[in-house]
């Protein structure tokens, strides 16, 4: 009998080391990244499968990760995302913003933190990062910010802020249950609305001094297209309505709500040129700005109410019959064409060819003449609104270049009421526990397809398929995790630890444990799993129970230090151009941090 015992405990072990084995491997390859994290996560798979024997990983199981809630949540988020985003809705409450913050990095830091945190105690953190994801990227695009700078703070900061109350995030309402069932106590809505404050300012404070300086500027304002059309400096010239927001205010505001990458260079008004103290000069109804920016805002620009280009838009010409056949193109002079030495103005151009010039890019030299009477020279880049049989003109014609076809941001903004009702209801249902999240948010996500939203094409280039797979991919390690006990084993390692530090101490590591577990399984699963054996050594430790439930709760809903510990730093993971090791960088400080303040509020607000 003891030798069979012995054999069995031998056995558990040799699964514990093989599936630890494996872990380290697993957190080899994320590190350094010799291939692409989605693609090991995928062969981590194979490997719990093919040794299936310790692991306890069934092929049904290595597999079950595409359907897990998480995976399939966060695939629905991204498309809700996406439906707010091609309603027009995030550009309004970007534009807000960005009048708030102008170009200033901090600012923006801050508002992000600010708007994400306050927000998530009240709607589950994950739609409030799926939803702010787009305004954070386009005020960072604006602003020639880097989105690195500000998507980190996004999730860290919603995770924290579904501290603040009851609902905030999915492993609360999990730990209330589960704390009811063990002890008798559940959690009220705002039970620990006071720790969660102090997490959060801890977070914040955190992340605008140490935290800045540790996030890298992975994407660059010009990485994207470096190049093409997006970064050219463009000079273009528009009118200001009478009904324009812009009406009054000074040259210096109106730049700032333009982006830091638009210059205004010349204020035209009744035929006379203005640029002394253009900063301070107002704007009056009729004026016409010259001015220069990327050909990404320039394209943002062609849809604002508030701005008229000076060149009329084709459509509304009376000779266009049929609109689907315009398009923004770029048009290249060749370098000394004939037409150079006829001095063909922007207006001639207009007249012969039928399609307005919107913005003229030329190299080395600044524009500062109305872009109607500009001369037009070899090597110019031109921004040109034009007919189906204009494009085929410039394609025969030896003298220009057809570079592309440039797709304008066309906002379907009489669905924004529709687009944000479909997210409220998500958040709405599952809030009220009506119905589990996944299951909204499918909705949510079925809903912004049939409502027109969303088109059907655009559903799949709105997932970031990497994210999935890698999410999908990861979950059966924390399967193997939980059925080898080897989660359960790192767990009661710690117990003895007790008896030769501080109780406050311990509570600290208790805390930190629950972290790096919820680094490999998910948070619910870590909830599930922690908060039991929480109560077992709270109570053989003779503490109150729950005040180790609160530290498993808190711990297991801010796992910050890899991309993979909680939802929400998956879905800024590809956004940020992120390295997994950029997690590791900024979140193990913060997690330090939190390990301490979290015990310490706890002691202090409910006692150890």
């Amino acid at each position: 009998m003891d030798v069979l015992l012995s054999a069995h405990f031998l056995a558990i072990e040799a699964d514990i080391l093989v599936v630890f084995g494996i872990l380290f491997i697993a957190f080899v390859l994320f590190t350094l990244e010799p291939i692409p994290i989605d693609m090991a996560a995928i062969g981590i798979v194979v490997v719990l499968v093919v040794l299936e024997p310790w692991t306890q990983v069934t092929p049904e199981l290595g597999i079950s990760g595409f359907s897990n809630p998480a995976t399939l949540t966060v695939l629905a988020m991204f498309v809700l995302s996406e439906g707010i985003q091609r309603t027009g809705a995030i550009r309004i409450l970007g534009d807000r913003l960005l009048a708030l913050t102008g170009d200033d990095e901090r600012k923006q830091q801050a508002a992000t933190i600010g708007l994400a945190g306050g927000t998530a105690g009240f709607i589950n953190n994950t739609p409030v990062v799926a939803m702010l994801i787009p305004m954070v990227s386009d005020l960072a695009d604006r602003t020639n910010t880097s989105p690195s700078k500000l998507l980190i703070p996004l999730s860290y900061a919603a995770m924290l802020g579904g501290m603040l109350t009851l609902i905030g995030t999915s492993p609360n309402l999990l730990a209330s249950d589960i704390s009811g069932r063990l002890i008798g106590r559940s959690f009220s809505m705002f039970e620990f609305t006071q720790l969660g404050v102090l997490v959060l300012a801890t977070g914040a404070i955190y992340l605008l001094t140490i935290g800045h300086r540790l996030i890298p500027e992975r994407v660059s304002p010009d990485d994207e297209l470096a190049g093409q059309f997006q970064l050219r400096g463009y000079v273009s010239e528009v009118t200001i309505p009478a009904n324009s927001r812009f009406v009054d205010d000074t040259v210096g505001e109106i730049s700032i709500q333009l982006g830091r990458d638009v210059e205004i260079l010349r204020v035209l008004r009744r035929g006379k040129v203005v640029h002394r103290d253009l900063e301070n000069r107002t704007i009056r109804p009729n004026d016409r700005l010259l001015f220069r920016s990327s050909g990404r805002t320039l394209l943002d620009l062609t849809t604002s109410r508030d701005l008229e280009f000076a060149a009329a838009p084709v459509t509304e010409a009376s000779d266009v019959t049929d609109a689907d056949e315009l398009a923004l193109v770029e048009v290249i002079l060749v370098p000394e064409p004939p037409i150079a030495g006829e001095s063909m103005t922007a207006r001639e151009f207009e007249r012969q060819f039928g399609s307005p010039i919107l913005a003229i890019h030329r190299q080395g030299e600044r524009l500062k003449q109305r872009l109607s009477t500009a001369v037009l020279r070899g090597g110019d880049t031109l921004l040109v609104q034009s007919t189906k049989e204009a494009r085929e003109q410039f394609m025969a014609d030896p003298n220009f270049v057809l570079a592309q076809e440039i797709e304008r941001p066309e906002y379907r903004r009489s669905k924004i009421p529709i687009a944000v009702s479909i997210v409220a209801l998500v958040v709405s249902v599952a809030a009220l526990d009506i119905l589990p999240i996944v299951i909204t948010a499918l909705a949510g996500m079925a809903g912004m397809v049939i409502t027109g939203c969303v088109k059907p094409e655009e559903v799949y280039t709105a997932v970031e398929w990497n994210v999935i797979f890698l999410l999908a991919g990861v979950i059966p390690l924390g399967i193997s995790m939980e059925e080898t006990g080897a989660a359960e084993y790192l767990a009661y390692q710690i117990t003895p630890l007790a008896d030769v530090v501080p109780l406050l101490v311990f509570l600290m590591v208790f805390y930190l444990l629950t972290t790096i577990i919820t680094e490999i399984i998910t948070n619910l699963a870590s909830v599930a799993l922690m908060l039991p054996i929480a109560v077992d050594v709270a109570t053989e430790l003779g503490s109150d129970p729950f005040s180790f439930v609160l530290i498993v709760t808190f711990a297991a809903s801010t796992s910050l230090m890899t991309p993979i510990g909680y939802q929400t730093n998956l879905m800024v993971y590809g956004r940020g151009g992120y390295e997994f090791t950029d997690f590791i960088r900024v979140g193990v400080p913060l997690q330090l941090l939190l390990a301490v303040v979290t015990s310490v509020g706890i002691y202090v607000f409910w006692g150890v």
